[in-house]
């Protein structure tokens, strides 16, 4: 591999160590707010936890735990850690 390639790979390698960066914050972020979908559910009514309200709360809680279960097995350290290598070969 020559040195301009390397150098991009190189520059590659900080962007994505930026975003890894983001989406933690972000995965955290999402994590306390579904916290906050579900303590809403458990303490509805009973009456309006079974009603269309409370579904439409439980479809968001499972949406919101879908989302942050994506975010978590997206597995950019796996990424670097190839390019890195790649820019070792």
């Amino acid at each position: 591999m020559n040195k301009l390639r390397r150098k991009a790979l190189t520059e590659l390698v900080k962007k994505l160590e930026e975003i890894q960066s983001d989406i933690s914050a972000v995965c955290e972020s999402l994590a306390d707010l579904r916290d906050e979908e579900e303590e809403y559910i458990e303490n509805m009514p009973e009456g309006i936890r079974y009603s269309e309200r409370g579904e439409r709360a439980e479809t968001a809680f499972d949406n919101l735990t879908g989302a942050a279960d994506d975010l978590e097995n997206l597995d950019l350290e796996a990424i670097i850690d190839q390019i890195n290598e790649a820019i070792e070969a």
